[in-house]
């Protein structure tokens, strides 16, 4: 799941970033109005929930909050704020967030709001995402498969190992070029001109294959990678 962060406090927004990190979010944290109306306009369907910070440079949260809604995008928005009294939180509420913290807050308050509010998405729903014979369970962060009648393997995942898997099991068959797969995976910036991509799927296609999964996911020498769906356990 992508969010976008937006928050001028360096302390309090590399501190949520870290914590959504841990939790297997994408995030994209801009620290100025004017930039998160451009990362919407330009990305914002790759995103699932936007975080508004109150007050900041260029464009307020509010004004962004509203802004959003004359697009007549219904995109969850949770809004960040010192600002706590009941008008202001009936101006946030008005202006289209769908939830208003109040800072300071815990960061398992932010992360339980944000769970709440990734379940109003339909496509966040699910626990479990199958293809063929393999399971992805997104609450362990591991995949099983029945090696045998009476042998099932489950495989410990990292946070980026669970992602490119849900990626590739969201599109079986399909080819995903390397830019594909780092425009939704990573946060925008990150290692655009590095190896992070194949380094990445060399360890998990090496993790799968000890496993007994190869080969789960192919290459597709020059263009990219698939996952192919005529491959089962054995």
């Amino acid at each position: 799941m992508r969010i976008l962060l937006v928050e001028d406090e360096p302390d309090l927004g590399a501190a949520i970033k870290r914590s959504l990190d841990r939790e297997a979010y994408i995030v994209d944290w801009v620290q100025d109005g004017n930039e998160a109306k451009w990362y919407l306009e330009s990305k914002g369907h790759e995103y699932s929930i936007v975080v508004f910070d109150w007050l900041l440079p260029g464009k307020s949260g509010l004004e962004l909050c509203k802004w959003l809604r004359s697009q007549q995008n219904s995109l969850p928005i949770l809004m960040l704020t010192a600002k706590d009294r009941m008008e202001d939180k009936v101006a946030g509420l008005d202006a289209g967030a769908d939830d208003y913290l109040v800072k300071p807050f815990g960061i398992e308050e932010l992360l339980a709001r944000l769970r709440a509010l990734s379940r109003r998405v339909p496509q966040f729903q699910p626990t479990h995402l199958q293809v063929n014979g393999y399971t992805l369970d997104f609450g362990t962060h591991t995949i099983f498969f029945q090696k045998s009648p009476e042998e099932t393997r489950i495989i410990e995942l990292t946070n980026k190992e669970l992602l490119l898997l849900e990626y590739f099991m969201r599109h079986p068959n399909q080819i995903v070029t390397r830019d594909q797969v780092l425009n939704q995976l990573w946060e925008v910036g990150a290692e655009p001109n590095s190896n992070v991509v194949a380094a990445h799927m060399r360890r998990l296609r090496r993790k799968l294959a000890e496993h007994g999964c190869e080969p789960l996911i192919e290459t597709v020498y020059g263009v990219g990678y698939r996952l192919n769906t005529t491959h089962e356990p054995k």
